[in-house]
């Protein structure tokens, strides 16, 4: 194979133009906008989904936090239908670039924090030091909880670009090796085009966790400051 096995990660270009932005609005045309009286079975189904979803994570916050509950309810849905749009042939993922989860994770995290030192000033501060640390050990521990407090906007964009990452090279490598053995020995290429059924299967199931464990942990940073 001569083609470069990062190539599906390149942001795409149309007449030299990029065409990101076209990309990532294009999962919010599968949420119309429900016009009817009564609504169908599709919207029905995917309403349910939403407030099943919004209920549970919800369920944890006071009443402070529960404001954010749009936001974070079209940041789930934004990052699982991107990642399952990513898994069709020939389209490109946003959520694989690095810029764009940091772009997500660090304004979430800053507005989390921000709140937490407006609303529970005192608390906040506690967490830069445990109660009765050594007198020796306080500037180190201060210095630790700062460089801990800084890295998990870092957490949440690497984890979420290395699960999709890795998965897509994955599903890249084994279809090239299919697509060799099919003129070498077809019963090698079956058994390999078996397991990439079964990883693309996966894939689809780590495109929905991966939404809503970067959901939950922006969440949870929200309960910890408000």
């Amino acid at each position: 194979m001569n083609e470069n096995l990062f190539a599906s990660f390149m942001t795409p270009t149309m007449l030299g133009l990029p065409v990101v932005v076209a990309i990532i609005m294009l999962p919010t045309l599968l949420f119309p906008t429900p016009k009817r009286l009564i609504n169908n079975r599709i919207i029905t189904m995917q309403q349910w989904l939403i407030k099943l979803i919004l209920k549970q994570m919800m369920l944890i916050h006071s009443n402070k936090g529960r404001t954010w509950s749009l936001m974070l309810i079209t940041l789930i849905l934004f990052i699982g239908t991107t990642n399952l749009l990513g898994l069709l042939p020939y389209s490109f993922t946003p959520t694989t670039q690095l810029s764009m989860n940091l772009a997500m994770a660090i304004p979430l995290w800053a507005g989390a924090v921000f709140l937490g030192f407006r609303y529970k000033t005192k608390m906040s501060l506690a967490h830069f030091l445990p109660q009765g640390t050594p007198i020796p050990l306080i500037p180190m521990l201060v210095i630790i909880e700062t460089i801990s407090l800084f890295i998990q906007p870092m957490a949440l964009a690497v984890r979420l670009t290395a699960n999709i990452t890795a998965g897509h090279l994955l599903m890249h490598l084994i279809g090239g090796a299919t697509s060799i053995l099919i003129s070498i020995s077809p019963p090698a290429a079956l058994t390999t085009f078996i397991i990439l059924l079964l990883l693309t299967m996966l894939e689809f199931a780590v495109a929905l966790i991966q939404a809503y464990v970067f959901t939950l942990l922006v969440s949870l940073y929200l309960h910890d400051n408000t």
